[in-house]
C-alpha cells in the first residue's frame, strides 16, 4: 500500500495504523517498506513530530 502524498492525510493514516497495528514507527516503516526520514521529515513541513512515547505524529 501506498501511502498518501497529501500531509494531513498521511498524519492520520499513519497515525491509525501506529494505533491499531504497530508498536513503533520503525515496525510501520519496516512492514510497509517505507523510509521512515522521508515520513518523519514530510510531517515536519507541516509542524507535526513523532512523539515515541505515545506512538504517534503530534
Amino acid at each position: 500500500m501506498a501511502l498518501p502524498e497529501d500531509a494531513f492525510i498521511l498524519m492520520s493514516v499513519v497515525n491509525t495504523k501506529l494505533r491499531d497495528y504497530y508498536p513503533s514507527l520503525e515496525a510501520l516503516c519496516d512492514d510497509l517498506g517505507e523510509d521512515r526520514d522521508k515520513i518523519v521529515e514530510k510531517l515536519a513541513n507541516y509542524g507535526f513530530t513523532y512523539d515515541e512515547t505515545q506512538n504517534r505524529f503530534i
